[in-house]
């Protein structure tokens, strides 16, 4: 539950800390601007608020690696939610209106997640499981879309290193191999999930992993 918090505050900060010019610049989630990326953030703040007030009376059926569905192919941005996203972000027009939104809600999903027993099952996308397995599945989500933010500012604050740590771990249980020791935290999730090509001197490191890469989360 503190990672969570650790990481969903550090992110948050990292939004509200960007320039307004740097809203109109790609991030790192293929064919969205980072504006775009905000306002996927405060759907996410909803998604935190909607599961935690629904409570499930059956067996956790998925836990914080089961719960994420897993795509070889990277989005293309025809999904109708991914374009949906696109549309509510231009209909923002002023970054401050963003940010104070994503502020709103995620304050509320933060303080939300602070209060929730770790144990309460809750459901989303017809998968049960318990309200700590979710938040710590998040940890994840926070994570890659924090890298996703900053991939055009450089020597913008990074992710907090434990939830980079949590989130390497999370996607080798998913890739179900680990990823070569040499490998940053940072290179492993970006590398892993396609959002950076591997080098040839990496692709060789890997092996025949490489071949079931990217692992596309959702």
């Amino acid at each position: 539950m503190d990672l969570f918090s650790r990481s969903w505050t550090a992110l948050r900060t990292a939004v509200v800390a960007l320039p307004d010019e740097y809203f109109a610049r790609p991030s790192g989630c293929s064919g969205w601007l980072v504006r775009d990326l905000a306002c996927h953030l405060i759907i996410d703040a909803q998604d935190v608020l909607i599961t935690l007030a629904t409570p499930a009376d059956t067996q956790p059926t998925h836990d914080a690696v089961t719960y994420w569905d897993v795509a070889r192919t990277p989005p293309t941005g025809a999904d109708p939610l991914d374009a949906l996203t696109v549309r509510l972000a231009a209909a923002y027009e002023e970054p401050r209106l963003l940010k104070h939104h994503l502020d709103d809600v995620g304050s509320a999903a933060g303080r939300a997640a602070g209060l929730a027993d770790p144990g309460l099952r809750v459901a989303t996308q017809d998968k049960v499981l318990t309200a700590g397995d979710f938040l710590s599945a998040y940890v994840l989500e926070w994570t890659l879309h924090h890298l996703d933010l900053i991939a055009c500012l450089p020597h913008a604050a990074q992710p907090p290193a434990a939830g980079l740590a949590r989130s390497r771990a999370m996607l080798e249980v998913i890739a179900g191999s680990p990823f070569p020791a040499s490998f940053s935290d940072t290179d492993t999730l970006l590398i892993g999930t396609g959002r950076r090509a591997p080098t040839d001197a990496q692709r060789a490191e890997l092996g025949e992993p490489a071949a079931r890469l990217p692992l596309v989360i959702g």
